[in-house]
Formats: C-alpha cells, sequence, structure tokens
C-alpha cells in the first residue's frame, strides 16, 4: 500500500508514474508499471489530451500527461494563459482547464464506480499534466460522489489559477520544485497567479531544503553557474522529468546528493 511507505519513497513513486504517463504505448505502460505494484490500467486520450489510471487491490493514480513540445495541442493550452471561471470558485488558467474539460467525463465516471468507492486515490503529474492534475482533485474534492483524495504529488508545476481558486483547495498537494526550473514560475504573478500547495525545494545540489528568499536567490545564481558549466541551461535542464527522479532516488534512500567543495 502507498500510505505505508515514507514520503520520500512516495514521492519517488509519483514521480515514475508521472514520467511513463508520457508514453501512449499502453502495452509498455502495462510492463512498466507491474514493476512498480500496479495490476490494470486506464488509458484516456481525446483531443491531444492524454491521462492513465493506474490501480492495484488498495490504491488508484490517476496521472495526467504533461506538456510534449512537439504536440501543438500542448503547445495551445499552455499558451492560453488567459483566467477563465473555475468550476469551483474563482479563475483558473484557460488553457489548463480546456485540457482537463477533455478527459474529465471519463475520469469523473471511473471514480464514480462502486468498485472504486474504497481505494486511496491519488494524482500526479509533471508540467502541464502537474497543472491538470491540480484542477482535476480540485473537482473531486466539490464533489461528494467522489472517493476521498489521499494526495496530489506535482513536479514542475506552473501556477494554475488566482489566490482565491487555490485557496479553496482543500487537498493535500506536494509540489516538488527544482532548483530553476522556470515552468514553476509561469504564469506571472503579475496575472494573478498563484501556486497551490506546501512546496518541496531541491537545491542547486539536489537536495530537499527549506531557504530563505536570500539563500533561495544565491541557490538559483548557483545553479545557474554549475549549468553554464555543464554547458546548458539550468532553467531548462531542471525540468526535466530525470532529473526529479533521479534527486528523489537519493532522498528515498536516505541520502544527500554530494556538495562540490
Amino acid at each position: 500500500m502507498i500510505t505505508e511507505m515514507t514520503f520520500h519513497e512516495r514521492s519517488l513513486l509519483f514521480a515514475r508514474l508521472a514520467s511513463i504517463a508520457y508514453s501512449d504505448n499502453v502495452e509498455q505502460v502495462k510492463k512498466d508499471v507491474k514493476k512498480l505494484g500496479f495490476t490494470t490500467i486506464e488509458f484516456y486520450n481525446k483531443e491531444g489530451a492524454q491521462a492513465y489510471r493506474f490501480m492495484n487491490k488498495h490504491d488508484l493514480v490517476i496521472a495526467c500527461r504533461g506538456t510534449q513540445p512537439n504536440e501543438f495541442n500542448d503547445i495551445k493550452a499552455d499558451l492560453k494563459a488567459m483566467p477563465v471561471m473555475a468550476e469551483t470558485v474563482s479563475r483558473v488558467h484557460r488553457g489548463f482547464k480546456a485540457e482537463v474539460d477533455e478527459l474529465w467525463p471519463m475520469i469523473q465516471e471511473d471514480l464514480k464506480r462502486k468498485a472504486n468507492a474504497n481505494k486511496n486515490v491519488w494524482f500526479t503529474g509533471h508540467s502541464l499534466g502537474a497543472a491538470m492534475t491540480t484542477i482535476m482533485a480540485s473537482r473531486c474534492n466539490c464533489d461528494v460522489d467522489m472517493p476521498n483524495i489521499q494526495e496530489v504529488y506535482t513536479y514542475g508545476s506552473p501556477r494554475v489559477g488566482w489566490r482565491g481558486y487555490c485557496n479553496s483547495l482543500n487537498v493535500p498537494h506536494h509540489r516538488w520544485v527544482n532548483n530553476n526550473d522556470i515552468v514553476t514560475r509561469v504564469p506571472l504573478r503579475a496575472m494573478l497567479y498563484t501556486h497551490h500547495g506546501t512546496e518541496h525545494y531541491m537545491n542547486a545540489y539536489g537536495n530537499e531544503r527549506k531557504l530563505t528568499t536570500w539563500q533561495r536567490a544565491k541557490d538559483r545564481w548557483r545553479g545557474i553557474w554549475m549549468g553554464l558549466k555543464k554547458g546548458g541551461i539550468d532553467s531548462f535542464s531542471d525540468h526535466s522529468m530525470s532529473e526529479y527522479i533521479s534527486n528523489l532516488e537519493t532522498m528515498s534512500q536516505g541520502m544527500e546528493n554530494i556538495q562540490p567543495k
């Protein structure tokens, strides 16, 4: 059972599931999630919006696919940043809401089945998928016929909605941010967007840290410098799902990445 795992073990599991959700090879996905303890899957796919349901005897996980750079529908969703009225309260990102609207009737019907009534329900996603799972969890939480949500785990999530919307989400949400991940800084605060959930920050060395504003600023500059020495752009490489997974693999073993002297 997922509830018996440590926090970092759960974070790693959901990161792996969020990564697997990028694949549309259903047969390969079945093999990959079986190794992680899931016996059945369901693939939701409509107008380019995609998500999976992974399930075993005790747990049900909804994992939404993130942005695919070669998928026009994903890029279009990211760019539709004008806020619109949410299904619950206040305003939410228009493009993210539109992606959820495509899949929601199928997922809603699935979650309401009697066979799933006693399952532990979890949500996960990376990038666009993180925003989608946050909105889905919000809708579940406002529907008395839905099973109770255990927690939401997201990686590299953009800001999803206005403060009123985010404050209304009474859902445990663990939001992982990897150093200079550029996606976590959009849409801009100037557009009244904000984040939801408890932030878990990975520093330039890939370790979880709680830093002051000044400490984080220094750490971000450190990450930029380390990225330049590797010949890359830290803001983009830090968004990679493989970076999140690599860091969490170390954390789940109770270890830390070594900081060079």
